[in-house]
């Protein structure tokens, strides 16, 4: 009888490489270029501490630099905290969504200390109040 051999198998594994956990949730935005004044309105996809992954209404390029001011609330009947921050487009999906408009991945570039701590303070809630949202993690390989 002929023992059969098998060829060792590979393939590619793609670690995420976040410090930290992202969720997703659906939050208003207004966002704006760094040179101009008018703004326009998006929305979160998730969040974490790091950086936002957004739907957006017009194309933006991988190293942009906007503004942008984050709604951040847990409800219809609660208070909504505003956080202005800067930020970095890292990723973009090449061709616009289904219901029209882009993803973009950004990281936080200029976030004051205090508007810092309302978002931290946001995340932490969000596993509590939120069944619903959704914790992504994978640890960092090292």
């Amino acid at each position: 009888m002929k023992k059969e051999e098998t060829e060792p198998r590979s393939g590619v594994v793609n670690f995420e490489k976040r410090a930290n956990p992202r969720f997703s949730i659906s939050l208003p935005i207004e966002y704006w270029p760094i040179d101009k004044i008018k703004s326009h309105p998006g929305q979160t996809i998730d969040i974490s501490e790091g950086g936002l992954l957004l739907h957006l209404s017009e194309p933006m390029e991988i190293g942009q630099v906007f503004r942008l001011t984050l709604f951040l609330t847990l409800g219809p009947d609660l208070d909504f905290i505003l956080a202005l921050v800067q930020v970095e487009v890292v990723w973009k999906d090449t061709q616009a969504g289904k219901e029209g408009g882009y993803r973009v991945g950004v990281k936080f570039v200029d976030i004051s200390g205090e508007d810092m701590d309302k978002l931290k303070s946001f995340l932490r809630t969000l596993e509590f109040k939120i069944p619903s949202a959704k914790k992504f993690h994978l640890p960092n390989p090292q």
